[in-house]
């Protein structure tokens, strides 16, 4: 079988496939606390076996594929991630501590990961942190629904947990590769620091022009139109060596703390209906029914993206290496090493609360897309004594820990603590609109398609 075998119906069958076992896998995750990404990359490595068996070695386009995907992939991956931080005077305790903790594991596991691989493996400094970013970054595609079991509080650190560590770590990431030619420590830290300041201004600019004219727009084609215009500002910074993430976190938050972006300042005249500037250009019902829609857009596309990335993630994957000892070994002792870290910093900055959330520290989409974003995009830093299978070894080991976990977890809380939130004694809610689990992911017993359209504004 060749590659011209391959018909545009055969693609679409196999493509919706797929979409269809991830959506039960999905489903599976629900009932039983596996994540699902294990059964998507359990999918793709069926997939490449299969196609191996029809004399089909090779992926058509494979890595202009994954790099288009992993483009449109991060702004979703961030765009949905900033649409689910509510920025509030109530919240900000725990939004800075899980900040901070998302922060300081990042940094503390990247660190120590790197000196492990130039220790093991010789690989140099610089090439050790760009490895080990990747797998220090937390997989909010796999927390997020994964932690409805545990308790208010908990749920909710894990959630900003998990999301800040997607941004923290994409943006880490893209500004030490950005800055690769650098010389010294000094031009390091005065060009991201450069960076940072004029994407910030521009990603400002941009997104109250964005939010402003779709407030304008009475077309009902407006999200695809929008998100053409992310992609073309997001692709052109890119390309002046920016840092464009900032924008689509920006834009999310603008969408999702709309109030908090455009206050009522005092200090100017109120019109007729006694609003002043900057509160006057904001429509509330436009500006909830955008929240409503862009969620539900960037909800369903990442589905996708993260069912296409695990599966081709499954496909790359060389089951000889499962039985490499020095491949295990390595994956172990990095496992070691997250949960080290991870351990530190929740003793001194959650303190209340340390088990089961020490577990809960799986790795998936982001390591898998920013690895494949080495291999397309910057080859000159891969490293021939890095195994692949060290990556598969870290994603299982992380994801069986966490499900061992939530499953013990389960079984004394389910009984306990989910039945009085579901009734509460006054009759009333005990998830509030504003939850981030409750609008991130949908109650087991309720439609999807109703929960998602019954998102209030922030």
């Amino acid at each position: 079988m060749t590659v011209s075998d391959i018909n545009a119906y055969g693609l679409v069958i196999g493509g919706s496939l797929v979409i269809i076992l991830s959506y039960f896998a999905n489903l599976l995750a629900k009932r039983t606390n596996i994540p699902s990404v294990l059964v998507l990359i359990a999918m793709g490595i069926a997939i490449r076996q299969g196609l191996n068996a029809m004399g089909l070695t090779s992926i058509p386009f494979e890595s202009l594929v994954l790099e288009l995907l992993g483009t449109i992939g991060l702004i979703f991956i961030v765009l949905e991630a900033a649409l689910d931080l509510n920025l509030s005077k109530e919240k900000m305790p725990l939004i800075i501590r899980s900040a901070s903790v998302a922060l300081i594991a990042l940094i503390g596991s990247s660190a120590a990961i790197a000196a492990f691989l130039g220790y093991s493996m010789g690989m140099p400094l610089y090439e050790g942190w760009v490895y080990a970013i990747p797998l220090s970054i937390m997989s909010s595609a796999i927390i997020i629904p994964s932690v409805a079991s545990l308790s208010a509080e908990s749920r909710e650190f894990m959630v900003y947990e998990s999301t800040f560590s997607d941004i923290f770590g994409i943006m880490a990431f893209y500004l030490l590769l950005g800055n690769s030619d650098a010389e010294s420590t000094e031009t390091v830290l005065w060009s991201i620091g450069t960076n940072l300041l004029v994407t910030l201004l521009l990603a400002i600019v941009v997104s109250y022009l964005l939010v402003y004219v779709l407030q304008k727009i009475t077309s009902p084609v407006k999200l695809f139109l929008s998100i053409a215009v992310l992609l073309l500002i997001y692709a052109i910074q890119k390309l002046l060596h920016l840092s464009p993430l900032v924008l689509i976190l920006i834009f999310g938050l603008m969408l999702n703390n709309h109030r908090l972006f455009f206050p009522k300042l005092n200090v100017f005249k109120p019109n007729a209906a006694g609003r002043t500037w900057p509160e006057r250009l904001l429509d509330d019902g436009r500006m909830h029914d955008l929240h409503r829609d862009y969620h539900m857009l960037t909800l369903e596309s990442a589905f996708v993206i993260r069912t296409f990335f695990f599966v081709l993630f499954g496909m790359t994957v060389s089951l000889a290496t499962l039985t490499d000892l020095h491949v295990i070994t390595e994956g172990l002792v990095i496992c070691c090493l997250l949960y080290i870290v991870r351990f530190v910093c929740l003793l001194l900055l959650q303190r209340r609360v340390i088990f089961p959330l020490l577990y809960i520290a799986p790795r998936g989409l982001i390591t898998i897309l920013l690895f494949f974003q080495i291999q397309s995009t910057y080859p000159q830093f891969l490293q021939p004594a890095f195994d692949q299978g060290i990556l598969l070894v870290i994603i299982l080991i992380s994801s069986i820990i966490m499900t061992i976990a939530l499953v013990q977890n389960g079984i004394t809380l389910r009984g306990i603590t989910v039945l009085p939130e579901i009734i509460p004694e006054d009759g009333g809610l005990a998830q509030p609109a504003t939850n981030p689990i409750a609008e991130k992911e949908p109650a087991e017993t309720g439609s999807p398609m109703e929960d998602s359209n019954d998102l209030s504004p922030s």
